[in-house]
Order: structure tokens, then sequence, then C-alpha cells
């Protein structure tokens, strides 16, 4: 019954039947309690986004694996400090982090949010050193502004730590088929004390006549998906070096039932009854780096033949042996007991009615076979299978076996054994060099084109837009053009100040994925700076019918009602977007811009820090904070925050030019103009650097000066009032009152603010009065 309900839940979970498996679960828990089982329910609940009911299911435990489901849970409901304690035992002060890479990860999520960014990027780190492939710490580290060169880990390092673990699963592999030495191979992750006699003897059994009969003992349980050794990561197979592990043996559960019995199977294990069909059938779910197909690919029907007795209740590292290797076992081990008479249940009457004969030519077959059972098809090895789980070669592989270890067994003598399996050792040698050549040239693939893609994403996250644009063209045409990069593109033209194109490449994301999210909250603000009224209203429907629960969609709509400005509606869901995702640092950023809008410049201020505590790289509300203390004549202040904006993206020509702005305010006017010249040239179709350098020349009362500079800013901004009414200043101060009207009308006619309607028509009341005199009034 234990393993009924196992399998189910198992099989509920793979078919995203989330409730039916909780159900199932629970009687499972309620009929056998055990920390494995509650490991299994609070999965469930995780997996139906219940992170409370995993919380108080775990609560307590010790196990690895059940510390990292318990910190999952707390890390979801934002419980940190629980979450650090589950996977940093305060008594346990050199434990390894539970879950290998995974763990470290988590742990690194913790400190970057604890606001301890050193250990945040050391964990990182160290989940790269263990899993060169794990992205999301690369990413984070990007966010972090902690990567240097993408080279460094995507490079050779990363290659030959890839290739070394594959090569150690490699040798492991044929250690098993050719060492005599009992290999001891725990299934699940419990204590010495749980492990019954009858088990015990089933794991340790090196008889081949055990076998048929303790299939139901020793067989490996599902939990072992769940349940990683030492609490290690379910890949820790390719990151680990396989050794043998005495201490987690445990309680063996029985196997889970086989959903997909082969006839021919229960026919040759002996009898057809309950007994022998329970006994031959069981099938562990796939793991995700490392699957049994390699084991099948390694296993020779000689060896499986020979050595069908030291596989049967035993571990091999971490992964958990499934249906085929252990029907190959016992299809070899029911073909011996035929020819030695000595069956488990009873005689076998029926293996040479469906095996049949075999010719003197069967060798030159059978050899053939074996050498099939390394490479299933050309250009693709067994061992870069393991990255694919949407493959599944199985069942061909378990008939060949099933059918070359059964032959093996009754067609040769006994006597042929040794020449047989040097013949086979040999052929499986030359497979594995083949199969390793393959995967160094599998792995020195997927790695340069991680390191274009890092390279580009960390150019990116330092600011440096047309680099990373010039990196992410050297994409091959199907990777440019997914929804990932595409994004990314757009992202670096938003930061770029190009809202065109940053409209282009977004268009393009979501015609090659129209569900994506990412980078969508972006894109609201490109058609916000546009105003594109209309396609930010339809982009906003359109991701609310996507996920009306994503923060993405809500900043979206809160864009939507800030273009019109209002600005109490655009705040409202801004708001909403960070109740649904607390760690949104953009919708904090957003929340403070519609609050100075408002001029609530105190909860403006709160949601700005709010958002530099998730992301201190976030330069927006740096930025921010300066805008509202410059507002508030709080220079120093100001210019404060606008440094620290310009240390994270120092090509910004906005940031550059209100630094500029609060130097100037300080009375620093030749460093103001220097870092107006800066912003100038960094973008030279922004006006407001050259409006801001007039308006420091005016003050400096060079006249002349900053009328050149303004007759040029007419050129790329036709329409700008302000320009004119500064340049109606000028000309008054020159006493050259006609012009000066002139342009205070233009000023007039380009329907400035209100607040500028009012300054320009002071002006021109006291067009005649002496500077002086107007200066002391």
């Amino acid at each position: 019954m234990e393993t009924l309900l196992f399998d189910c839940v198992q099989s509920s979970l793979r078919h995203f039947m989330h409730r039916n498996a909780i159900f199932l679960c629970e009687r499972l828990c309620a009929e056998f309690p055990s920390e494995l089982n509650l490991q299994l329910l609070a999965s469930c609940y995780l997996h139906n986004k219940q992170a409370y009911c995993a919380y108080h299911i775990l609560k307590g435990t010790k196990m690895a694996q059940s510390r990292y489901l318990f910190a999952i849970s707390c890390f979801q409901m934002d419980l940190l400090s629980e979450a650090e304690a589950a996977l940093c035992p305060a008594n346990e002060p050199n434990a390894e982090v539970p879950n290998g890479a995974a763990g470290c990860y988590l742990l690194g999520l913790i400190y970057r949010y604890t606001d301890r960014r050193k250990s945040a990027v050391d964990h990182f780190k160290q989940a790269l050193s263990i899993d060169p492939l794990l992205w999301a710490a690369y990413e984070e580290l990007c966010i972090l502004g902690a990567v240097e060169e993408a080279n460094g880990f995507f490079g050779e390092a990363a290659a030959l730590c890839i290739q070394k673990k594959h090569l150690h699963c490699e040798l492991g592999l044929q250690n098993l088929q050719t060492s005599g030495d009992d290999i001891v191979v725990p299934s699940r992750n419990l204590g010495p004390e749980d492990v019954s006699p009858r088990q015990s003897k089933h794991a340790h059994g090196s008889n081949l006549r055990d076998i048929p009969g303790n299939y139901h003992g020793a067989g490996l349980s599902v939990a072992s998906v769940s349940q990683p050794l030492n609490g290690g990561s379910s890949n820790a197979l390719l990151y680990n070096t396989p050794s043998p592990v005495t201490t987690q043996l445990s309680s063996v559960g029985p196997p889970p039932l086989c959903r997909n019995v082969q006839p021919n199977l229960a026919m040759s294990g002996g009898d057809s009854s309950p007994r022998s069909t329970a006994n031959a059938v069981v099938q562990a779910p796939r793991r995700k780096f490392m699957d049994e197909g390699k084991l099948r690919k390694n296993s020779h029907p000689s060896s499986a033949r020979v050595r069908c007795s030291q596989v049967s209740g035993r571990l091999f590292s971490e992964s958990g042996l499934r249906r085929s290797t252990r029907l190959s076992g016992e299809a070899a081990a029911s073909s011996n007991s035929n020819i030695m008479q000595a069956g488990v249940n009873g005689p076998n009457h029926s293996s040479s009615k469906y095996l049949g004969g075999i010719s003197s030519s069967s060798s030159s077959k059978l050899s053939s076979a074996s050498l099939r059972s390394v490479t299933v098809r050309k250009g693709q090895s067994w061992s870069s299978e393991s990255f694919d789980e949407g493959k599944r070669p199985e069942v061909f592989a378990e008939a060949r076996m099933d059918n070359s270890a059964t032959t093996s067994s009754s067609a040769f003598p006994l006597g042929d054994d040794r020449s047989l399996e040097r013949e086979q050792k040999s052929m499986l040698m030359g497979g594995a060099i083949t199969n390793g050549s393959r995967v160094a040239s599998g792995v020195s693939e997927l790695l340069a084109l991680l390191r274009t893609l890092g390279e580009g994403y960390r150019l990116s996250c330092m600011y440096r837009c047309q680099d990373a644009l010039d990196v992410f063209l050297k994409l091959s045409h199907k990777q440019y053009n997914t929804g990932w990069v595409l994004s990314q593109v757009g992202k670096a033209y938003f930061e770029l100040v190009d809202y065109l194109e940053a409209d282009q490449a977004f268009t393009l994301a979501r015609r090659a994925a129209p569900y994506i999210l990412e980078g969508m909250d972006l894109y609201s603000t490109v058609l916000y700076h546009l105003k594109e009224e209309m396609k930010l209203s339809y982009l906003a429907q359109e991701l609310i019918s996507i996920d009306r629960l994503a923060p993405q969609s809500w900043c979206a709509i809160g864009n939507c009602y800030s273009l019109q400005k209002d600005h109490e509606t655009a705040l409202k869901n801004f708001q909403r977007a960070v109740n649904l995702n607390s760690r949104f640092a953009y919708a904090h950023t957003l929340c403070g811009h519609e609050y100075v809008a408002l001029e609530d410049f105190e909860n403006g201020i709160k949601s700005y820090q709010s958002s530099l505590r998730i992301d201190a790289r976030h330069y927006n509300s740096w930025y921010g904070l300066g805008m509202v203390y410059l507002r508030q004549e709080k220079f120093e202040f100001a210019e404060h925050h606008f440094r620290k904006a310009f240390q994270i993206n120092p090509r910004s020509s906005v940031i550059m030019c209100y630094l500029g702005t609060a130097a100037h305010a300080l009375k620093r006017s030749e460093e103001a103009l220097r870092m107006m010249e800066k912003a100038i040239l960094a973008d030279r179709k922004n006006p407001l650097p050259m409006y801001q350098k007039a308006n420091i020349l005016y003050s400096l009362e060079k006249l002349d000066e900053a009328l050149k500079v303004l007759e040029e800013l007419k050129e790329y901004a036709p329409r700008e009032s302000s320009v004119y009414a500064l340049m109606g200043k000028i000309y008054k101060r020159l006493n050259m009152h006609d012009r000066a009207m002139l342009h205070f009308g233009l000023a007039l006619d380009l329907k400035p603010s209100a607040a500028d309607v009012a300054t320009i028509k002071s002006a021109m009341e006291k067009l005649h009065v002496p500077d002086d005199i107007e200066d002391s009034l």
C-alpha cells in the first residue's frame, strides 16, 4: 500500500494534479508516518504554492532534504532568518549546505536580501563552482555587479568540471561491471536503525541465487528523487565524485508498482504468479541530470549476467536503479537459474519456449548489440541524453538489454565467459572514448553559447549597453530571436534612451514569445515615454490576460494611468504590483515616482528606500531620491544620491546632467560645466544637458556663449518653450528688448506648464525694469 500511494503521488505531481497529490500523500503520511513521507507531502504543498503548509509540516525536522524544503518555504514566506537557520544550523557550524549548488544558491539569495553582499557573492560563486550550468546564480552575480568576465565561469575550468563529472560517472559504471568488490547502494536517506534484517540482507546480498526473490525488499524507492544523498542536489551525481556511502543505507521501501510491464519479462522470470509479477517490476522517476539510461548503456549483457547479484540491492552513487536495470538483471538471473536449476520461484519452463536456441553467429550479433547499447543514434551520445529529459529511449534499451542478457546466459557455455567479457570490455572502452569526445564537443558548444549570453548580460547589468548589444549580435539567428535575448536587447536600448529601437526590440520579443512577462514592465515604461497611449493600453490588457498575478502586468496598468496624469490610480496599481511581489524593486521605484508627482515626498523617499533594500544597484531609486532632495533644495543630499546613481550607471546622460545641476547649486559651476560637457557627449539627442549648460553660462554672465548653445539646442528641440524663455531672459540682459519680447511670445505659444506661464508673463511685464532693480524686488 505504501508503495502504491507513493507512486500515485509522484504520478500526480508529474501530471500537475497537485490537489490529488496532496490528498493521496496525506493518506500516505497517516498510514505510514515517516520524515521521508512528510518531505513528499511538503513538496506537494510547495508545488501547489502553499508554502505555509510546508512550513508547518517540516518545522523541527532534521534531515538535510527536510531542512532544504523548510528553507524554501521560509524564503517564500519572507522568513529569511528561519530559512538561514535551517540551511546553516547554529549547532553545526561546519555542516554542509543541503542540496549542493541549489542550497548554496538559496543561501546566497537569503544573504542578498538581508544586505550581506559579500556572503551572497561567495555563495553564488560556490554554487557555480559546484554546477557551472546554474545560470540563475550567474544572473544574481551580475545583478550584484560582482562578475568581471563570463569566461571566468564558463571557460576551461567549467568545461573540465563538467567533463570530469561525466568521466567519473562513466568510470564508475564500468567499475560496477568489472569490479568484484561489494558496492553498497542506499536508496532512501533513512537512518540505519530503520533497516529491517530482511532488507539489509537483500541490500548486501552477493549470491546470484538471492536475486529473484530479493527485489521486493531491495528495490529502490521513488523517494530518491526528493531525497538526494547527504542533502545534496538532485544532480549531485554529476557534481560529486561517486563513492560508496555505507552510512546512508537505510530503510529501503518497497518498490513502486510498475506502470509499463512487458509481458515476456514476467514469463521469462519463472512463473506468472502475483508474487513473481510484483517482484519483477519497478520504475523510479527520472533524475534531472543523470538517469539510468547511462546504466543501461554501459551494462553489458555478459556482465549483467555475472554481476547481477551485486547490482540488485545496492546503490551506485546517488542514481536510483530503475525498472530496466533490475529487469535485465532479473532476466539474466532467471536464465541462470534455469541452467543451474536453482530458481527461487520454482522451475522455469518458459525460457526455451520464448527465447529459443542461438546459432554460432549470435556472438557477432551480440557484440553489435552491445556496441549499439553505447550510442543510440548518430550524433548523440547517451551522456548527452542526460541533459534532455524529453527523449526517453528506455523502452527500446530495455528490450535490447533483456534479450541480450537472456541470450548470453542461455546460449553460451560457462567456459566462454572470460573471452566474451574481454571482447565486450574492449568494445565498451571504444564506445566510452567515442562518447567522451562527443561529451567534450557538446560541453564546448554549450559553454560557448553561455559565454556569449553571459557576457552580454554582464555588460547589460554594468550598463555598458552598446557593448552588450554588440555581444548579442554574435549569437546565432536561432538564439538571437528568442524572447529572453530580444528582451535584453530592448532593455539595452531603453537604458540608451533610444525608445524607438527599444519598442521595436520588445515588439519582436513579444512576437517570438507572446507569453513572456520578463521585461514587460520596462516595455510599458518605453511606451510611456513615447506617449503611445493606445499601444500601452493594449499591452496592459494583454499582460493581465496572460497573468493577472504578475507584478509586470500591474506596472503596465499603472503606467497607463500615469500617462493620463491620474497619479492616484497609477499609485494604487503600482502598490498592487508590490503586494504581489514585495521583492520586485522596479514596482517600488514606480510607486516613488507617483508619490513625488503627488508631492508626497515623505512616502516617495520610503518607496525609493524600499527599492534599494531589495537591489542596492537599482540606480533609478538613487536618482529618484536625488530628485526629491533637489526639489527640497537639499543640495548636498541631492548630490550624494545623484553621485551614487552615477557610480552605478556612469553612462547615463540624464544622471550626469542632474549631478551637474546639484554641483551648480552648490556654487561649483566649473565642475558643473565639465559634467554637462560629459552629458552632452554621452547623448547628443538629449536636450537637457545643453539647456542646463546654457543656464550655468547665463549665471556666470557668459551670455554670448549661452546664446550660442541655445541656438544649437533649437535644432534638437524646436518646440521646447523653456529654451525660448531662457533666450528671452538673455536678450533682456543684453538690452535687446524686441528680441526678448519675441522669444517670450514664442515660449507662450508652445503651451508651457501653468507655472512656466506665470513666470514668462512676469518677465514680460518687467521687460523694461533693469535686472538689478528686478532682483531687489
